[in-house]
């Protein structure tokens, strides 16, 4: 790619966030099954239309400073199917406990709110669309508004696949491929959230 053709891009994400002064980098964990090639076949447990979000983890980043200021975490009780999976629970580390001693999706809902309004004129941002359907995917399952109602999403996966004109890549790919440092556990909501605040501090610095 040509650097006239990276600092086009770069100016268009750029023009995006121009409106806001916050961007909160949001990255989720949910129930989830998958059958293993070692074991029977059979039913899955979590069916990807009944998948609950059970951590949000948030990192918010000052757009004029390009500096981290804060961060929200919170794990959440699944109502739906409220025991986790063994895949569930080695894929992502959380175990039963945290989830049974957690508020539901409407409560962390509320205690987000609070939290954002120390954060005003934000945008948020996610690694590919999947966090913005969940959110949606949750909301109508217990019927109040999503978590992040009302603000609006980017896609950062795809503004790093148009920054270095290459295929979009996972997480952990990504924070390789630029030399950063990896941050926490892979699969933990919110150092998932990090490496992603990581990766777009670096693409707008």
């Amino acid at each position: 790619m040509s650097i006239q053709a990276k600092l086009h891009h770069l100016q268009a994400i750029q023009n995006l966030l121009a409106p806001y002064r916050y961007l909160y980098c949001v990255d989720l964990e949910a129930t989830c099954d998958e059958v293993d090639e070692s074991e029977s076949p059979r039913q899955l447990v979590v069916v990807p239309d009944q998948m609950e979000t059970i951590e949000i983890g948030l990192v918010v980043i000052d757009l004029e400073s390009l500096e981290v200021v804060d961060e929200f975490q919170s794990f959440v009780r699944p109502q739906i199917k409220p025991t986790l999976t063994d895949f569930c629970k080695k894929l992502t580390t959380i175990q039963q406990s945290d989830v049974d001693g957690a508020r539901t999706y409407q409560e962390v809902g509320e205690e987000l709110r609070v939290f954002a309004k120390r954060y005003p004129n934000a945008a948020w941002a996610s690694w590919g669309d999947y966090d913005a359907r969940q959110l949606e995917r949750d909301a109508g399952f217990v019927g109040c508004p999503s978590m992040l109602e009302g603000l609006p999403h980017f896609n950062a996966k795809k503004w790093h696949a148009g920054l270095y004109d290459n295929r979009p890549k996972g997480l952990k790919q990504t924070v390789e491929f630029m030399d950063l440092v990896w941050l926490g556990t892979y699969h933990r909501g919110i150092d998932d959230a990090r490496n992603v605040a990581s990766i777009i501090k670096e693409m707008l610095g």
